[in-house]
């Protein structure tokens, strides 16, 4: 029986019980939010009347995006001014029976709206008060706005990727966030710390996260490169081998998988090959490797390489779609996938990529409509004035 099996028969997440004020926007604070709900927290995401600008973003369908229905699947939707003095004492008054709260504002608006860690601490000393921004709450670049790309740019992660680029000196476009969903993870990480923590001496605090310092940890290599002088290989270690009909991608990082792969690609004597037999001086002549490995791969099919490369042990995949990707066995053995609604209809949304044994990890059911459980969490008393015009 596997885990994920196991699962299923789980009625709570480890989060159970914890309530989530969730103050964040666009997809690192979500993100993190997000896995506190697949947790089991119950998360109340606060949002302005026109709603947050996620709710926009392609595919829309029937007005509901299935972008911010990934973000936020199975939590809860209220919408409150927050620079109306009364949603501000709604505020002050639901964070009393807070346990998280998660905001990525730039630093200053929270404190701005006397919403900020020293602000509600009185109300909760209990609280966990996450803070996610480009680069930390305090210093000389704190309040300069960012997002994923300029974080990309300014901690030195595009340039040390395009190092590993031949011929190439322009840096790529960004269309993939890793800062933002990176973030997000430590952000939870961090959370479920502080956590543990004030189950030891009562207390919450603030937790302060920094988008940079997230993308540098990306970097392990680069930042020893940056401070000692390490020749480079003459080509990158891992790339595109090309095969008679497309490309693999081959890894090769001990000893025993690279004598897989010489013998797989018929050279078995090149593990005593001078050039080669010793790791530094297979770096110096990585170029003359894998040249020689693809006068090979290329009289081949690429899954007649993947099956060659796989029989010797050597860690290798074809080039696949994110659509080839998700429709793999292996997905569908781990249930990676779970089916979420909204207003627009039915879609599919990544599970965590973690089970355990003891506790449910799933994806909530549904995507909440813009207010949806406003009435249900505040009371129709509260609602006037307090929720802006819809």
């Amino acid at each position: 029986m596997t885990i994920a099996e196991i699962d299923e028969r789980n009625a709570t997440g480890s989060f159970h019980g914890l309530r989530v004020l969730d103050f964040s926007t666009t997809i690192a604070g979500p993100h993190c939010t997000r896995m506190l709900a697949d947790m089991g927290a119950e998360v109340i995401k606060i949002e302005p009347a026109e709603g947050e600008t996620m709710r926009i973003r392609p595919p829309v369908r029937n007005g509901s995006s299935s972008v911010f229905g990934t973000l936020n699947a199975g939590k809860k939707s209220i919408v409150l001014d927050l620079k109306s003095p009364e949603a501000v004492e709604i505020v002050r008054h639901v964070v009393k029976d807070a346990d998280i709260l998660v905001e990525n504002f730039r630093p200053g608006v929270m404190r701005r709206l006397k919403l900020d860690y020293p602000s509600l601490h009185p109300f909760n000393p209990r609280l966990v008060y996450c803070s996610i921004s480009g680069y930390g709450q305090t210093g000389p670049s704190a309040e300069l706005p960012a997002y994923a790309p300029v974080i990309h740019a300014a901690s030195g992660y595009d340039m040390a990727h395009l190092a590993y680029q031949p011929g190439r000196n322009r840096p790529d476009y960004c269309g993939i966030y890793h800062a933002d969903v990176l973030t997000g993870v430590y952000a939870f990480g961090a959370i479920s710390a502080a956590l543990y923590q004030r189950q030891l001496n009562g207390r919450g605090q603030h937790i302060d996260v920094s988008m940079l310092e997230s993308m540098l940890t990306l970097t392990l290599n680069e930042v020893q490169n940056a401070q000692f002088e390490v020749a480079p290989p003459s080509r990158p270690m891992f790339g595109p081998v090309e095969t008679a009909d497309g490309y693999v991608m081959v890894a090769i990082a001990s000893e025993k998988t690279f004598q897989g792969m010489v013998r797989a690609a018929g050279h078995p004597e090149w593990t005593s090959d001078s050039r080669f037999a010793k790791y530094a001086d297979r770096r110096r002549h990585w170029n003359d490797l894998m040249d020689g490995v693809e006068n090979w791969s290329r009289t081949v099919t690429t899954a007649s390489c993947l099956t060659e490369l796989s029989a010797h042990g050597v860690p290798c995949s074809a080039y696949r779609t994110v659509a080839e990707a998700i429709d793999d066995p292996q997905i569908a053995h781990r249930g990676g996938l779970a089916e979420v609604e909204d207003d627009g209809g039915s879609f599919k949304v990544m599970n965590m990529p973690f089970r355990m044994s003891g506790a449910k990890v799933a994806a909530g059911k549904r995507a909440p409509a813009l207010g949806e459980h406003t009435r249900s969490l505040l009371g129709e008393n509260q609602i006037a004035g307090v929720a802006g015009k819809r």
